[in-house]
């Protein structure tokens, strides 16, 4: 593991356990040992990067990191020996500063300057010429009757969704047809029962009509 990725771990780790602590304020002396490891570790991981590297970005970032792990640690940092990171020699500054310029004056001088597009008449589209034949756009016969073969296979899929689709409405019909019989037999019952309904009606008006003419010709006499 490189340092700055352990150190990047071990900030991580800190500021885990600090934010842990201020969320118990009563537990005032929660993860103390294990912070003041940490923080010595940061700071002398810090001091090696930066006589190694100079004074990076990234150590900077974690120079920063620290101090603002240190203040919320408060004083009980101060009472556990947590010290204060120096400025950083102003050799390393100047160095970091030369390396980053020297990087950046490589950097424009070494990329290649865009090419110029060469002057002159702009190339026009070519466009095939039209034809009426329809083998015109195949380079041999095998393509043709490949292609061919695919229409005809398509065709196939689309026939075959077709006769489905007619088979089921000739079903549907068939279904239908078989309830009308249904209902037309409940109709035709129906009407029978309705014809015998209207004899016996008639039968009845008719012994009623003789009771009455009977009834007449008694009160006549």
């Amino acid at each position: 593991m490189s340092l700055l990725a352990k150190l990047t771990s071990i900030s991580t780790q800190t500021l885990s356990l600090l934010l842990e602590r201020q969320r118990l304020p009563n537990a005032t002396s929660l993860h103390i040992p294990q912070i003041v490891r940490n923080m010595q570790q940061m700071q002398a991981g810090i001091l090696e990067m930066e006589e190694n590297d100079g004074s990076s970005e990234a150590s900077k970032l974690l120079r920063n990191q620290y101090e603002r792990m240190r203040g919320m640690l408060g004083p009980e940092g101060d009472i556990a020996g947590v010290q204060r990171l120096e400025e950083p020699p102003q050799e390393l500054l100047d160095t970091s500063e030369n390396a980053s310029t020297s990087s950046i004056r490589s950097s424009k001088s070494s990329s290649p300057s865009p090419p110029i597009p060469p002057k002159g008449r702009e190339s026009e589209p070519e466009y095939a010429p039209y034809t009426d034949d329809p083998e015109a756009g195949y380079h041999s016969s095998d393509m043709l009757i490949q292609t061919q073969r695919q229409m005809m296979d398509e065709q196939d899929v689309h026939l075959d969704r077709l006769s489905y689709s007619i088979n089921r409405q000739r079903d549907l019909s068939l279904q239908i047809n078989d309830e009308l019989d249904v209902h037309t037999g409940l109709l035709e019952g129906l009407d029978h029962e309705l014809d015998r309904t209207d004899s016996r009606l008639t039968r009845a008006r008719r012994k009623l009509d003789r009771v009455a003419r009977g009834a007449k010709e008694n009160g006549m006499y």
